[in-house]
């Protein structure tokens, strides 16, 4: 990812900046489609984890579809060619102007997270003279074993709805005129590595199928949501994920009935190790016990660190020799505002050029102005040749 060539041309432009290496994203793209369709899955990108132009023209054109979770998120997909029939709309707290928006534009599918919002959705559908197509998204009550921060799928998160609404949902759903019930759906929790959470997923649904059955309720489509974690501590090693793995515990362990259709919405498993953070060191600093490498990126440009305490290896591209041990931090006046803590590097300098790798998802996308600071640009690997 990082040539001699590549550096060099880095040093000519102002920090800090996004750098996409869109041939990482294309090899990891080409593994994704060719072992989807082996098991017949079908994906959805979930463009929260990054809506760039660049990253969604090139995703779009794999054929796969979208996983939106914002009225503005169809649009931008709509806009790069996502097609309709394609993008599924999750969200605990959509508007009324978006689910319109939704069923106006008939996409595939609206994920449905509580009985009043199934009350919402059949009204707006009857204001528009249409039948929305929905999945409900159930909250299997299940450990992630992640960050609680980005755990979605236990009963006291606000995600999807819970398994003791299910029997009231049932006498209910022949009340809904305007609503084509074709899916249930789930997501569980993000950047998950421990695969048997999957498998304890796979069961539960396994028994919600079974009870939906019993009442004559036969889903013609499955989503089981995202959630494939990354490798942050050895990413150039492991830059692709266990798509392999992954999408034969599900095939081996789910059990849908014949016919049904598989979806799943990944996210950072797919554009995280495109991206890096590349930032220049502005000064070193020896503190009481500990030797500070402050940069010109921050919280504002990666949020990760401060709010879930996430790890992102961190490399020096200028600098070489022996390593010594740095808190590498930004200039935003936060003592949150920290990108890694005793990280080796080569003995650093002011001026030298760090790359924070893993940042193709959950990093432009979470940026802010906080300290009235500039949004930091992106640069593609396409440009630089």
């Amino acid at each position: 990812m990082f040539t001699p060539e590549i550096i060099n041309k880095f040093s000519s432009i102002n920090t800090p900046f996004y750098y996409y290496d869109l041939a990482v994203l294309e090899e990891n793209l080409s593994v994704l489609q060719k072992i989807s369709r082996q098991f017949g899955y079908h994906i959805h990108y979930a463009l929260k984890a990054n809506a760039n132009p660049p990253i969604l023209e090139l995703i779009s054109k794999y054929g796969f579809g979208a996983d939106c979770v914002s009225g503005n998120e169809i649009k931008r997909a709509l806009e790069f060619n996502f097609t309709a029939d394609k993008i599924v709309f999750a969200g605990v707290g959509k508007t009324d102007r978006e689910i319109s928006f939704a069923i106006k534009n008939n996409i595939q599918c609206i994920n449905c997270e509580s009985i009043v919002e199934l009350d919402v959705i059949n009204e707006l559908a009857r204001k528009e003279e249409r039948r929305a197509r929905v999945a409900l998204r159930i909250n299997p009550d299940l450990e992630a074993n992640t960050h609680h921060y980005i755990t979605t799928g236990k009963k006291d998160n606000k995600f999807g709805i819970n398994l003791k609404e299910l029997d009231d949902l049932g006498n209910r759903l022949s009340d809904y005129s305007n609503i084509q019930l074709i899916g249930l759906h789930t997501h569980i929790g993000s950047q998950i590595r421990d695969l048997e959470v999957f498998k304890h997923l796979a069961l539960r649904l396994n028994e919600i199928l079974d009870g939906f059955k019993r009442r004559g309720i036969i889903f013609s489509d499955l989503n089981l949501g995202g959630g494939l974690g990354i490798d942050y501590e050895n990413p150039e090693k492991n830059a692709i994920p266990e798509y392999q793995n992954y999408f034969k515990l599900f095939h081996d362990t789910l059990k849908p009935f014949p016919n049904q259709q598989i979806h799943f919405e990944l996210g950072r498993a797919i554009v995280a190790s495109c991206g890096s953070l590349i930032s220049r060191v502005l000064f070193v600093k020896k503190g009481f016990e500990t030797e500070f490498a402050i940069i010109d990126a921050g919280m504002t440009e990666l949020i990760r660190p401060a709010l879930y305490q996430a790890y992102h290896k961190i490399i020096n591209l200028t600098s070489h020799g022996p390593s010594c041990k740095y808190d590498v931090v930004g200039p935003v006046c936060e003592s949150s505002d920290f990108l890694g803590k005793n990280v080796m590097l080569p003995e650093t300098h002011r001026h030298d050029l760090l790359a924070i790798l893993s940042t193709g998802a959950y990093a432009e996308v979470m940026a802010s102005r906080y300290n009235l600071r500039d949004l930091a640009p992106a640069v593609y690997s396409r440009e630089l040749k």
